[in-house]
């Protein structure tokens, strides 16, 4: 007789994820330098820290993914250093992400897409589907340098409505002007005048960098005359971003101004800020909202911190992310803690009387993927 926990277990690891958000892999062999930068937010191991193995996420890897690579649980780092380069990158690619569950991936191609696997080459290693999303200040970047200030606006418009494929598109106003952004698309002066300021900078040595409100500003109304889902980095993120400027609730304004646009918005990560944003979820239809970064780094304390975000935020406003960048790693361990995080909070509400099995059996579903394929009109 199947036990309810156990037949619960069984429904959360048969869900078909769609992750919303994450990026290529790294499609060459690693030393144990370049594996480490890649496990979490910092850069790499320093001389204070030590090693990087030694975190939540380091651990992880050595008891999640060694089994998939026919090691033991808790092998020690060389040794699974050494089996990965032994199996070479497309094989442990293909192991690693097949063992996910992921059917569906949405993947931000803005961050060094000429060191990482592009969404098809991704879906081919994971045996799922891809959809890219379109970092809009890459946009801005590739136009500043090649067309007049006064023509930079419809330069970026036609960039954009060119990105037909593109499932959605992305702001890192977080990390370059902060969140606290004014609510009200700027004018085509204003647009004008930040260009040719921005032209005036450039330096053919340095690396062209989008880093202007108003024309971030720009940037998101554009995107929202288009129609198409846009996703903001908020909270948690690397040495790059001020923590301070990445509570989503400074873009209160401008979510009251894209109200009833018909364009949703993706909330990313948003830990240690996720109460705020479920808040946000709530009083803004709109809103989608996750914690994909947080529950990699977190572990054993995703529950947690999904439970948290539930408190306020509807079912139907939250999605799944990874957000893996780099290691093939980064996905089972982010789905891994997901699932067992989302069993938890549904268990929960069962064992307290919240709701019932059916019910939690369709709010799983929702935040798997439903809420995902219904915001990002992926059909399925």
């Amino acid at each position: 007789m199947t036990r309810p926990g156990d037949a619960l277990t069984e429904m959360v690891a048969e869900i078909g994820l769609v992750d919303h958000h994450c990026h290529g892999i790294v499609p060459t062999a690693l030393d144990r330098q370049g594996f480490e930068a890649l496990l979490c937010e910092a850069d790499g191991p320093g001389p204070w820290h030590g090693t990087l193995f030694d975190t939540r996420v380091g651990f992880a890897v050595r008891r999640l993914c060694a089994p998939l690579l026919d090691l033991p649980v808790g092998v020690e780092p060389e040794k699974y250093l050494a089996r990965r380069r032994a199996l070479g990158a497309d094989e442990v690619a293909r192991r690693l992400l097949r063992s996910t569950g992921i059917a569906a991936f949405l993947v931000d191609t803005g961050h060094a897409a000429d060191e990482l696997t592009t969404p098809s080459e991704l879906a081919r290693l994971a045996g799922g589907s891809a959809r890219e999303v379109v970092r809009l200040e890459s946009v801005a970047e590739e136009v500043i340098g090649t067309t007049a200030p006064s023509g930079f606006a419809d330069a970026c418009r036609d960039r954009l409505a060119a990105a037909g494929d593109a499932v959605a598109f992305k702001s890192i106003a977080a990390y370059r002007v902060g969140l606290d952004l004014a609510p009200q698309c700027p004018t085509e002066v204003e647009i004008a005048a930040s260009a040719a300021r921005w032209t005036a900078t450039l330096d053919p040595g340095v690396p062209v960098r989008s880093a202007d409100e108003t024309v971030t500003r720009f940037l998101i109304w554009t995107a929202v005359d288009l129609g198409v889902p846009i996703q903001f980095h908020t909270g948690y993120g690397d040495a790059d971003a001020d923590l301070a400027n990445c509570d989503p609730l400074l873009l209160t304004p401008l979510l009251r101004a894209t109200a009833g646009r018909g364009v949703p918005i993706m909330l990313l990560h948003t830990y240690p800020f996720h109460r705020n944003a479920g808040y946000l979820a709530q009083v803004f239809d709109h809103v989608f909202v996750d914690v994909g970064l947080a529950m990699q780094n977190v572990g054993g304390r995703g529950g947690q911190v999904l439970s948290e975000l539930l408190e306020l935020a509807p079912f139907g406003s939250v999605l799944f992310s990874t957000d893996g960048y780099g290691l093939p790693e980064l996905f089972p361990i982010s789905t891994t803690f997901f699932r067992r995080a989302l069993g938890a909070v549904l268990a929960t509400g069962i064992d307290d009387g919240s709701w019932s099995f059916g019910d939690a059996e369709r709010i799983g579903h929702l935040i798997g993927a439903d809420n995902a394929r219904r915001a990002y009109r992926l059909g399925g």
